[in-house]
């Protein structure tokens, strides 16, 4: 199964008030294992960088004002995509401006079927817990010590990580027992009732009958240079 985990870096908050992707980083996983291929890329907005947001993501006017427009490398990233099931931390806000910048450029947006939300999953796993990606990460152990702004590559590679550990782990399956508040090997114990509608079998006894044993010793009888036999007998 091949999944896309994708994050996104903006101007701000609202696409639909002016505000415009500026970079994506996408992480190819298959079977939930990393291929190591990504993508990535930067884009010109066209448009002032709010200092806010610059403060979160270090992307300045300078830095972005060569970079390319989405629409030069729209095709390019829908080929990376292709068909996959998209990953990402509060999916609908990076979906709400990658689908945006499409319908710019003359795109169809991407369907909201394909999308996985990391927070709706981490929001039934630890209801009430922080769901920002820095905490959940803390959570589960993965380093982020190499983060010291926001980047849409770096970031999606971490919630690569984090994906696998919220979809059951690097060993997938093993912490069922656990979700229920038990530990692997404290499952209670069921009793096990014998069913009412079987017939009654008196027990066997354990030495055999006269006329088995007699049957026995003819059988031993027809068997060449027998082993059971006196005859038999190897010196």
């Amino acid at each position: 199964m091949r999944e896309i985990i994708f994050d996104t870096e903006t101007t701000g908050f609202d696409p639909h008030n002016g505000d415009r992707m500026v970079e994506i980083g996408c992480v190819e996983m298959i079977d939930r294992v990393m291929t190591g291929e990504t993508y990535h890329c930067y884009y010109n907005p066209q448009r002032p960088m709010p200092a806010a947001a610059e403060q979160v993501h270090g992307l300045s006017d300078v830095f972005l004002s060569d970079k390319p427009l989405f629409a030069e490398k729209a095709a390019e990233l829908l080929r990376f995509i292709g068909d996959s099931p998209l990953v990402a931390h509060n999916a609908s806000f990076d979906f709400g401006f990658v689908n945006m910048e499409l319908e710019k450029c003359g795109y169809n947006p991407i369907d909201m079927g394909r999308m996985v939300d990391t927070i709706a999953i981490a929001r039934i796993k630890h209801p009430g817990a922080k769901m920002s990606l820095d905490a959940l990460c803390t959570r589960y152990g993965i380093d982020r010590s190499h983060r010291v702004k926001h980047g849409a590559l770096l970031d999606a590679e971490l919630l690569a990580h984090l994906y696998v550990e919220l979809t059951g782990g690097r060993q997938i399956g093993l912490g069922l027992a656990e979700e229920e508040g038990r530990s692997i090997g404290e499952e209670p114990m069921t009793s096990i009732q014998p069913r009412s509608d079987r017939p009654f079998r008196p027990a066997r006894p354990h030495r055999p009958a006269e006329e088995e044993l007699q049957r026995h010793s003819a059988f031993i009888a027809n068997i060449k240079d027998a082993l059971w036999n006196d005859t038999g007998r190897l010196p």
